[in-house]
């Protein structure tokens, strides 16, 4: 898959029913243009999830609209490749079978599909494991057999939603790597959600901060580091400068 289609959220608002309702997101208003990859952070509870269902068409919004490629997101879900933040593999297959599953899905061959995940295993550090259940990985190795799904699925967009979370620090750094790699190659829009300030900076074009709940965007940081990032990145003064301007917003 290559090329990316644009993301528009405007004047998004959900509330979950209650007793007691719960609202989790407020007139959250997001562009991503195409190809471009955004990171969004904020505190625990404060509604990025639930943003990342609404693009994905699991969640309707209560109010506002919110469109991939301006299709809206209501009642379509499929239009997007979406990793959620459990690793959601199926007990019963084996490695490959669940890493080509989404492709599956929307309707690459099988053939096909277990060709493009092969092809992936030693970069997704799986090398090995493709017969292997999913009850004898690590935690660590799951994700990354979900995350290799994800990429598989052939979407324009990519919401990823702390998909690195359960990694090693060591493979964190190299999945950076390759991420940003296989981004710029193919031009995907991605929106990702994450925890690491670090991780968002290394990563995206953008840095969008979330407010504690009800959600809504309080901050946005361009990114204009040069790429590759790498370790040495994170000693950059507008790196640090950045990073700062983001805590900032966090804590605020």
């Amino acid at each position: 898959m290559t090329g990316g289609a644009g993301v528009v959220l405007r004047g998004v608002t959900h509330t979950f029913p209650g007793p007691p309702a719960v609202e989790a997101l407020v007139d959250v208003d997001i562009e991503v243009e195409p190809g471009a990859f955004v990171a969004i952070v904020g505190p625990s509870g404060c509604g990025k999830s639930t943003l990342l269902r609404v693009l994905a068409g699991l969640t309707p919004p209560t109010a506002g609209i919110a469109t991939v490629g301006g299709v809206s997101t209501v009642g379509a879900p499929g239009l997007v490749a979406f990793q959620a933040q459990r690793d959601l593999l199926m007990p019963w297959r084996r490695v490959l079978a669940n890493a080509t599953l989404g492709a599956e899905v929307t309707g690459v061959p099988t053939v096909d599909a277990r060709a493009q995940a092969q092809a992936l295993l030693a970069r997704f550090g799986l090398d090995g494991f493709e017969q292997a259940w999913p009850v004898t990985l690590s935690g660590g190795m799951r994700q990354r057999v979900a995350l290799l799904r994800t990429f598989l699925v052939p979407r324009p967009v990519l919401l990823l939603d702390e998909p690195l979370g359960a990694l090693d620090a060591i493979t964190r750094r190299t999945m950076h790597s390759w991420l940003q790699e296989v981004w710029q190659a193919d031009g995907r829009t991605v929106v990702l959600v994450t925890h690491d300030v670090d991780e968002a900076l290394v990563l995206a074009d953008r840095v969008l901060v979330m407010s504690p709940r009800p959600g809504r965007i309080v901050f946005d940081e361009p990114v204009s580091l040069a790429r590759p990032r790498t370790v040495e990145t994170l000693t950059d003064p507008e790196f640090v400068e950045m990073k700062r301007r983001l805590l900032e917003a966090l804590a605020a």
